[in-house]
């Protein structure tokens, strides 16, 4: 079973594999009991979104975290990837400015160099 900060390391490492944009890490935990972490990524179009989603449920499944719950896979536009301790968000550029999820999560502790 993988510890928490391997998770971690593995899903910014794909994110960064895949060229991510302004990978964020946001410790959740005393905000809300749906998960520890959010981690946001942003790629430049539907495509590239797609393609970091998959590199990332890749490397976890490789590492055994079994089966994840996606949500907006078809679209390309903001996938949301659930490990449930973690849940990874993945948006085109636009979706990410538009939603802006790291202020409306701004009491968060933001969680740098992880690798």
């Amino acid at each position: 079973m993988l510890d928490l900060e391997n998770k971690l390391s593995i899903i910014t490492k794909a994110c960064e594999d895949k060229k991510a944009l302004d990978i964020k890490v946001l410790n959740i935990s005393k905000l809300t009991p749906i998960a520890d972490y959010f981690i946001i990524a942003s790629g430049n179009s539907s495509t590239q979104v797609m393609a970091i989603a998959d590199e990332v449920e890749d490397k976890m499944i490789e590492a055994g975290t079994g089966e994840v719950v996606k949500e907006g896979y078809q679209s390309g536009r903001w996938i949301l990837l659930d490990f449930n301790d973690i849940i990874v968000h993945i948006f085109h550029k636009e979706e990410r400015e538009f939603y802006n999820l790291e202020r409306l999560w701004s009491d968060e502790k933001e969680r740098n160099n992880l690798n």
